[in-house]
């Protein structure tokens, strides 16, 4: 690929890539990982309510990493609570998973903005074959692109299989039980998904660019090395 089309290729895959840690940020600082319903079991089956009734009995619920806010319905009009993860709720739900999903949040950023910094020196500078070169090009983008798929994943378990939720919900409840009636992933979460497929593309910006894979030479010039050694 000639010269300036390098650039050009390299200058879209570093702004791909500072848009993404922009969205990352905001990502981190909102309230909008996830969006649900939350249904007042106890206060349901008190008057065995059904249909039209039911919604008397479900509230809503949103949070985020750090704090988030949910209505609490038991059949006597909604009243908002504000909750926070650190430290009201650490107790209760599964620290050391959240925990690496805030961290994993944070290495995804730093190496977002590391790529697309790298991605300017390629197409601006004078690069070469090391870490400032199409090697660490490929690195930064994996790496990011590891932090975001993990980060999806842990979120996930988090949220489905520990039914993060409802443990909020029954957070100082007392004998009212409250259960998920509906949950789903909100903006930045799929922000996460995006910004992940984005480093996917840029590894595949750079292979465009005609730089090969790490390791793929190596490789050519172990077989072509074995081929001499047999000749001989």
């Amino acid at each position: 690929m000639p010269a300036q089309q390098k650039k050009v290729v390299f200058c879209i895959a570093g702004v791909l890539s500072f848009a993404c840690a922009l969205s990352i940020a905001g990502a981190i600082g909102t309230q909008l990982w996830i969006k649900g319903r939350i249904l007042c079991k106890t206060g349901a089956l008190l008057v065995n309510a059904t249909g039209q009734e039911l919604e008397k009995f479900i509230g809503e619920i949103q949070y985020g990493l750090f704090y988030g806010e949910r209505v609490r319905q038991c059949g006597l009009g909604g009243r908002p609570f504000q909750f926070s993860f650190f430290p009201d709720l650490f107790k209760i739900i599964p620290a050391s998973i959240h925990v690496s999903v805030i961290v994993f949040c944070l290495v995804f950023l730093v190496f977002a903005l590391i790529g697309t910094g790298f991605f300017m020196y390629n197409a601006f500078g004078k690069p070469y074959e090391t870490l400032h070169g199409p090697l660490g090009l490929y690195l930064w983008s994996f790496i990011s692109f590891s932090c975001g798929c993990l980060i999806m994943i842990l979120f996930s378990s988090e949220v489905k299989i520990h039914h993060l939720s409802e443990k909020i919900a029954n957070y100082k409840e007392g004998g009212f039980i409250f259960k998920t009636h509906h949950e789903q992933f909100a903006n930045s979460f799929w922000i996460i998904l995006v910004c992940s497929l984005v480093h996917f593309l840029n590894i595949l910006l750079i292979r465009l660019a005609g730089f090969e894979f790490p390791f793929s030479k190596s490789k050519d010039s172990e077989t072509a090395n074995g081929a001499v050694d047999l000749m001989y």
